[in-house]
């Protein structure tokens, strides 16, 4: 009986462990923000663009995802492709499409309208499709790119978000349940200064350069005109198209992935915030115990980042936190019958649309389509539905229970 028992108590540990690090959410959200307007900003509108079609190509639908936008470029009468968006001088694929829903438009793209989005302070008169309606087990993924400086960003050359102000956002969510976890990616000039003053739990911050550095844009188009996307958005996006719904990839992979001589600027990331229970039964860690250089701050990329994500006392989360944990769908939720038919359409892999063709390497774009599904496996049932874990640990303690019980009785007779 001893090695039976013994193989039940390994199984039933590494399920156990499995949930350590495992996010307690049952959605995800995305709010993407273009703060800038005017032709010559381009690359800014493109920036958002990408990521749009990135957190809807691994599961997001539009309906959990704000855009702010704009909106003057893809019909500006500078554009010589018309009614398009293009993130490379290839021009391989259009990010404006024909299935694109901008929330906010034009003059909505406010510090006011922004901050009114973060913290649910909206009139009865807004639209739902206008409102983040996120709940204490919500992921939300929030990407801003625009013009800015020391703690700032700049709102269509005509107002300022401040650090304070989107530290304080975060805070009155945190108080109201609003969010389960933050990940914030700012690309601007001196852009991880936007992340300083934060001091809520459960946020994770990069940013594309440090205090007093610039941030720079990828690549002109002399088609268009202008420079087409920025280069820290841009080779985020080209690592993301690693990535599918079903991938294993970490956030600490992401992170170690910036490369600073290709970027032009030293991305940051901060993770003393973000500390998820270590198990089934910890608390969250209370609201005393978070604070600023608990955990570590990462000014740099590549091989010397990878060092710190290993020594780092967050290290570890960092390495088990999914990037499909803010960037991809969850279907293991609960829902009333109302909702079942619009949960199943999103599940269901057939009522995606199918991306363009692949693009052949020699293009160097990051816009590729998702690979397919890989073949199932118990590990990968575990890991896509994580709360199956607890419910066969309990079947598996049972059956230990019976093992022992049974070899303790026949040991007697």
């Amino acid at each position: 009986m001893r090695l039976p028992s013994l193989s039940l108590f390994l199984l039933l540990y590494f399920l156990l462990s499995s949930c350590d690090a495992s996010s307690q959410h049952t959605n995800n959200w995305a709010v993407l923000v273009c703060s800038s307007r005017y032709w010559f900003n381009y690359r800014h509108m493109a920036n958002a663009l990408g990521m749009y079609r990135t957190v809807k190509r691994l599961g997001i639908p539009d309906s959990n995802i704000i855009l702010m936008l704009a909106d003057d470029a893809a019909c500006n009468s500078r554009n010589k492709f018309a009614g398009s968006v293009y993130a490379n001088p290839g021009r391989h694929l259009d990010l404006y499409g024909e299935n694109i829903e901008v929330d906010y438009r034009g003059y909505e793209v406010t510090v006011e309208n922004f901050l009114r989005l973060l913290t649910g302070r909206l009139s009865s008169s807004v639209p739902r499709s206008k409102r983040l309606l996120t709940d204490s087990s919500s992921n939300i993924f929030i990407y801003l790119t625009g013009h800015g400086g020391n703690e700032f960003l700049k709102f269509q050359d005509n107002e300022e978000v401040s650090a304070h102000d989107i530290a304080d956002a975060f805070h009155q969510m945190y108080e109201g349940g609003r969010y389960n976890e933050i990940f914030f990616m700012v690309d601007t000039c001196q852009a991880n200064s936007m992340y300083s003053k934060f001091y809520s739990p459960g946020i994770l911050a990069t940013g594309s350069s440090v205090v007093g550095e610039n941030s720079y844009s990828h690549e002109n188009d002399y088609d268009i005109g202008v420079a087409v996307i920025d280069s820290y958005t841009h080779y985020v996006l080209e690592y993301m198209e690693k990535v599918n719904k079903t991938s294993r990839l970490t956030m600490a992979d992401l992170f170690t992935s910036y490369d600073v001589p290709k970027i032009g600027s030293h991305p940051g990331v901060r993770s003393d915030l973000f500390e998820r229970p270590l198990g089934p039964g910890n608390p969250n860690h209370p609201m005393s115990e978070y604070g600023r250089g608990r955990g570590w701050t990462v000014e740099g990329g590549g091989e010397w980042m990878g060092r710190e994500i290993e020594a780092g006392k967050n290290g570890r989360v960092l390495r088990e936190t999914l990037i499909t944990d803010f960037f991809g769908g969850v279907v293991d939720v609960d829902v009333n019958n109302e909702d079942d038919a619009e949960l199943r359409l999103f599940e269901d892999p057939e009522c995606i649309s199918t991306p363009k063709a692949p693009l052949s390497p020699s293009t160097n774009t990051y816009l590729s389509p998702p690979s397919s599904r890989s073949s199932s496996s118990l590990l990968d049932t575990l890991d896509t539905y994580p709360l199956l874990r607890p419910s066969l640990a309990f079947i598996l303690l049972g059956a230990l229970f019976v093992l022992v019980f049974s070899g303790m009785t026949s040991g007697r007779s």
